[in-house]
């Protein structure tokens, strides 16, 4: 429900980047190749996202009284591990509806599957127009190294020391610049890439509006019967950044210009004037159990996942009742540099 709800925040932001991009640069493309990395199985949000991401281009297309039929290539990109068969089972009717809507001058739009990590190459050089990515690359390629002294959390908290709060800058750092360089190689001159990343709004890097939920899952955590040995050993590999990081980042690698930059919250709660809350405690623990379940039972083994996430809506329905928790989503729109 939360990335729903992003996607319509950040809507305006990548409506306005594709069709400045089409008005400058590809009028004359025959076939204009778009990516969705990170796209995960979830059809709604990406085909919605492509969806959309056309309708601007149909609607520069006509507004320049460009009368030839545009192609499109669409590339959905997710780990090997993801099952892009939900994807696909809706391609057919995704591309009628298209044509539907859009009307007889619409040309086809082909979509494949990517499979593999956006922090290596992925598609041939100078291949791609857009570059759309979502609640992905707050995701690290792994845990960082030499944390071991955060003993007691999973992520970063108020007791983190500054070793390990440099260890998980320094491994965004190297991963989110390995990202810059990669789709340097991919994107055409002027294309362009618009990006949604879990972040903060402070520049320091514990702020409860990045770091709550783990927190709060954390003592779930610690609530159970574990070795000492497996609770120290478990970590998050996520680093959600602020504005000013992601923009130190993208000055030193060099290769993108930023353009816009755009701060927004969303509400843990999926629907914060709904009278049942228990139902938004329940969807929230839910979008946190699709995305730290697979992690927790390559560490711990599946035998304790439904205790540690009843323990977890307890904590969590305590939390929601005291106080309003949001997270903070910084959207960066980029233009490859010539």
């Amino acid at each position: 429900m939360q990335q729903k709800q992003v996607l319509l925040l950040t809507k305006p932001i990548k409506e306005k980047a594709i069709k400045e991009l089409y008005y400058k640069e590809l009028p004359s493309i025959a076939t204009i190749c778009i990516a969705d990395l990170g796209c995960s199985s979830a059809e709604l949000n990406n085909l919605s996202v492509v969806s959309e991401l056309i309708h601007s281009i149909e609607k520069a297309r006509r507004d320049l009284g460009n009368g030839r039929q545009q192609d499109y290539q669409v590339y959905l990109n997710d780990l090997p591990s993801n099952d892009f068969n939900t994807i696909f089972g809706s391609l057919s009717s995704f591309e009628i509806n298209l044509k539907q809507e859009m009307g007889d001058d619409f040309g086809h739009c082909f979509v494949n599957g990517v499979p593999g990590s956006f922090y290596g190459r992925l598609f041939p050089n100078k291949h791609l127009h857009f570059v759309h990515s979502s609640y992905s690359l707050m995701w690290l390629s792994q845990v960082p190294k030499g944390i071991q002294d955060n003993k007691g959390n999973i992520y970063i908290a108020r007791t983190t020391p500054p070793n390990v709060l440099k260890a998980y800058y320094d491994q965004f750092e190297k991963d989110f610049s390995t990202f810059l360089r990669c789709r340097s190689e991919e994107v055409i001159t002027g294309g362009m890439m618009v990006l949604t990343i879990l972040g903060r709004k402070s520049d320091e890097q514990y702020t409860k509006e990045s770091c709550y939920e783990w927190e709060l899952f954390a003592n779930a955590l610690n609530d159970m019967v574990f070795e000492e040995e497996k609770l120290n050993t478990f970590n998050i590999p996520q680093y959600t950044p602020s504005a000013t990081e992601l923009g130190l980042i993208i000055e030193k690698e060099g290769s993108f210009t930023l353009d816009q930059t755009h701060v927004s919250e969303v509400n843990w709660e999926a629907n914060e004037n709904q009278k049942n809350k228990s139902v938004n405690h329940y969807d929230f623990v839910k979008c946190m159990r699709s995305v730290i379940e697979p992690l927790l039972i390559s560490h711990f083994g599946d035998t304790v996942i439904e205790e540690l996430f009843d323990k977890y809506m307890d904590i969590v329905r305590v939390s929601m009742a005291q106080e309003k928790n949001v997270f903070i989503n910084v959207t960066i729109s980029l233009t490859r540099k010539e």
